[in-house]
């Protein structure tokens, strides 16, 4: 059978068409041969972001950003068309974050943990994660607030640090170096005076090393000397308190008898505390010696006789 040339045109033509249909939808990402899930999301903004654009689960990418569409209340209706057949759990959360540095946008899944899986047609949580640039601009106010404080006192440092500032810090820097020349030759007064008493030094530590030997050889006699000296110590303030305590008794002993023998009458002492006829006598001796005196006083010529010649003149 001969195929006309014009059938043979239109048969080429056909599939020339039909190629380039499925060219085109492949380029755009869409599924010629397979099933898709079509979902929604809903966005406040979508800088950066356009249609073809990926859907990713943990930087793979399960579909694409079909279309976009302006809602009369301002917000943005993305619509996602999932390859194959997904389990996305209908809590999951589309966010719509940043891929580069320039502002290229994707849609993230961040699934959720129920059991119920979106289904065709299903809006989805959605929300808008802050781009690089944007995430980094507190940090550059900062940035430039530190830098602007790091020039004020830059300022102030150039202000303070005038010549004569200058000229003392250089002054200061040569005290300092000649201390440090100072220092040096003192220490190298210490060599020589290291080196040339170095034998004496050599001595001393070796009589101090036979010291500390002899006394750890000798430990043991030491402390038997020690141990003595202390029971020795111990055993004469033993003795003495003793003897101390036994006098101490014996004197209260002596003096309680002392005691008694007042309380009995016994004694002279005990005569005067106890005998009333001894205090009446005192007493009136004591009158008398009292009277005596006042009468010496006022005539002495009774009791005293004398003469500037060796004789004296009798009272008639």
């Amino acid at each position: 059978m001969k195929i006309a040339n014009e059938t043979k045109v239109g048969i080429l033509a056909a599939f020339s068409i039909a190629l380039l249909i499925i060219g085109y939808n492949f380029l755009k990402g869409n599924a010629i041969f397979s099933t898709e899930t079509v979902l929604y999301a809903r966005y406040s903004h979508v800088d950066g972001l356009g249609v073809s654009k990926p859907v990713l689960i943990n930087g793979f990418q399960i579909g694409r950003v079909d279309k976009l569409q302006l809602q009369p209340d301002g917000t943005i209706l993305a619509t996602l068309k999932i390859k194959g057949k997904y389990e996305i759990p209908k809590n999951s959360t589309a966010r719509l974050e940043s891929t580069d540095l320039l502002g290229s946008k994707a849609i993230v899944m961040a699934l959720g943990t129920g059991k119920d899986f979106a289904q065709d047609g299903d809006t989805l949580n959605a929300n808008v994660e802050k781009n690089l640039m944007e995430a980094v601009q507190p940090v550059q106010k900062k940035a430039e607030a530190i830098i602007g404080k790091m020039d004020s006192i830059l300022t102030s440092i150039n202000a303070i640090v005038n010549p004569n500032f200058q000229k003392n810090v250089d002054k200061s820097f040569t005290s300092i170096a000649a201390t440090l020349a100072s220092l040096e030759a003192t220490s190298k007064k210490v060599d020589n005076m290291v080196g040339t008493e170095g034998s004496k030094i050599s001595v001393i530590l070796t009589n101090a090393e036979s010291i500390s030997s002899n006394l750890k050889n000798n430990n043991a006699k030491i402390n038997a000397i020690m141990n003595n000296i202390n029971s020795i110590t111990d055993q004469v303030a033993a003795a003495n308190f003793k003897q101390t305590i036994e006098n101490a008794n014996k004197a209260v002993a002596d003096l309680q008898g002392v005691v008694n023998k007042m309380n009995n009458g016994n004694g002279t002492l005990g005569l005067l505390l106890n005998d009333s006829k001894m205090y009446d006598n005192l007493n009136n001796a004591s009158k008398n010696l009292d009277n005596l005196i006042i009468d010496l006083k006022q005539n002495p010529k009774r009791y005293v006789h004398f003469s500037v010649f060796g004789g004296g003149n009798k009272d008639k």
